[in-house]
């Protein structure tokens, strides 16, 4: 993947769990059938209330999400360990999820999949921007770029995480790496 991700940003508040991400009633999709992992994509974030989230994440209809980026606030992830909420999100083309912080099972997950780049801001930025602001991530620098105003924010780096998210995920990178046979 780019080191640099530039794109419209879609914004949630604190402790987004698991059902938000991808509903229960879709977890009968297999991720390992293509037409089954496009259609995860077509749910992400699907459980998110109308009330709070006028904007949808996919529209309806579509499969894959016009937003690259998801920014968040504390606690994403939180609920169950299903690995279909990381696979969910990637298959929407979601790149990058920022957050303050995320549930530990659902970091584990996006690095086994390596499906999205899990990176932890320091930063509440959650109030700062709204779903469609522009903004780069430069992984390597750690560093965010607000479009409209030039601002640059650093996050936590990536570290050992990156190299396993770049390979596709922790069997792509053992298998690269010699850990386990090709």
């Amino acid at each position: 993947m780019e080191n640099v991700v530039t794109g419209p940003v879609y914004v949630v508040q604190d402790n987004i769990d698991t059902d938000q991400i991808i509903p229960a009633e879709f977890l009968n999709l297999i991720p390992t059938i293509p037409e089954e992992y496009e259609k995860l994509g077509s749910y992400a974030l699907w459980g998110l209330p109308n009330s709070l989230y006028e904007t949808r994440y996919v529209e309806e209809g579509q499969v894959d999400s016009r937003y690259p980026i998801i920014l968040a606030g504390r606690n994403f992830g939180c609920g169950s360990s299903r690995e279909h909420a990381p696979i969910a999100l990637g298959s929407a083309e979601c790149k990058i999820v920022l957050a303050e912080g995320f549930a530990r099972i659902f970091f584990r997950n996006c690095v086994a999949t390596g499906e999205v780049y899990p990176c932890e801001i320091t930063e509440r930025l959650c109030d700062k921007l709204k779903t469609g602001d522009e903004i780069s991530v430069n992984l390597e620098e750690s560093k965010i770029t607000i479009t409209a105003t030039g601002e640059e924010i650093s996050f936590k780096p990536l570290g050992d995480v990156k190299p396993v998210v770049d390979a596709g995920g922790i069997f792509k990178y053992a298998r690269e790496n010699g850990m386990i046979p090709a």
